[in-house]
């Protein structure tokens, strides 16, 4: 879990089995590699009592022997109560692991959370990358690298483990509540799909979610070095060459489109907005500027220009 670890590790530590096993398993390979492990508890504040339940969270891993923080956040409303709190929380590790000197911060997340994620990826309809769940580890440009060891283990395991050592997990009412779509995936939907198709669902979306990972970065190496040769910056804006986006095949002048107006403008396109750009360049028929959040796709020339709104 450590092998590739050399400096200060931060464990993102809930209370619950996976994160609780997670700690343990950290503590042991930590005191046996040397390593300073810390655990950092997050407490969201959007529950009754969460300061008590961080704080019991923290002295479980202190037991254990890492040193423990506990960082309460100020969750917002912008992007819905998950994503407000999602981001608030991988803020805060990232803060921590910055105050604390550690290049890694390890994630507790199970296969059981990857099926999951495919699950919600396929409702959603938002392509292969969606499909790809989580990655078992990735790096910010800046902050540290995020790391899910548990990633290929069920989440009875954990809570087997907590059994054998002693611990007791907190149980987040949150991961019962059906106002969430995960809870309603893991409690309905999970359950019915290995009564009807027998056992081992979790395990083939999390083996699709591998395979689809190992495609969508190769796409991505394929963009990289096909972007440098196509797409110029215009003032304002970026602009792509029409005859070059026309001569790639679908999968790859679609995800170039994608990639080149969610790096310049923060936007992430949909299905249907991503083939209105591309027939600039393959279907062009005098149609005019296409509307996109934040900025506009036209042609212009033989060359497809994306440039903010206000500019065009």
């Amino acid at each position: 879990m450590l092998d590739t670890t050399e400096g200060p590790v931060v464990v993102a530590l809930s209370g619950g089995a996976d994160s609780l096993a997670l700690a343990a398993a950290t503590a042991f390979e930590a005191a046996r590699r040397g390593i300073h492990a810390e655990a950092v508890v997050i407490d969201h504040a959007l529950q009754e009592a969460s300061d008590a339940v961080a704080a019991d969270a923290a002295a479980k891993a202190v037991a254990r022997g890492l040193a423990a923080r506990v960082v309460r956040v100020d969750v917002g409303t912008d992007d819905g109560p998950e994503a407000a709190a999602r981001r608030a929380r991988y803020d805060a590790l990232a803060r921590a692991a910055a105050d604390i000197g550690a290049d890694t911060v390890l994630l507790g997340h199970t296969l059981d959370d990857q099926a999951e994620t495919v699950l919600l990826g396929l409702a959603r309809g938002s392509g292969g990358l969606s499909l790809a769940g989580m990655p078992s580890e990735r790096r910010d440009a800046t902050g540290p690298r995020w790391a899910r060891p548990l990633l290929s283990i069920r989440r009875r395991t954990t809570v087997s483990a907590c059994r054998a050592e002693g611990l007791e997990p907190w149980s987040d009412p949150h991961n019962v509540d059906p106002a969430y779509a995960r809870v309603r995936v893991r409690e309905s939907v999970m359950p019915v799909l290995e009564a009807e198709l027998g056992p081992g669902v979790a395990e083939a979306l999390a083996r699709t979610a591998e395979q689809l990972r190992e495609d969508a970065e190769a796409f991505q190496d394929m963009i990289d070095e096909t972007i440098e040769d196509i797409v110029e910056h215009a003032e304002a804006g970026i602009s792509i060459s029409v005859a070059a986006l026309a001569a790639n095949p679908a999968a790859l002048r679609n995800r170039i489109v994608r990639y080149v107006v969610e790096s310049e403008f923060g936007v992430a396109l949909t299905r249907s907005q991503t083939l209105e750009v591309a027939r600039l360049a393959i279907d062009w028929r005098g149609q005019g500027p296409i509307d996109l959040p934040s900025c506009v796709a036209r042609r212009v020339g033989a060359r497809v220009e994306v440039v903010a709104r206000a500019a065009s």
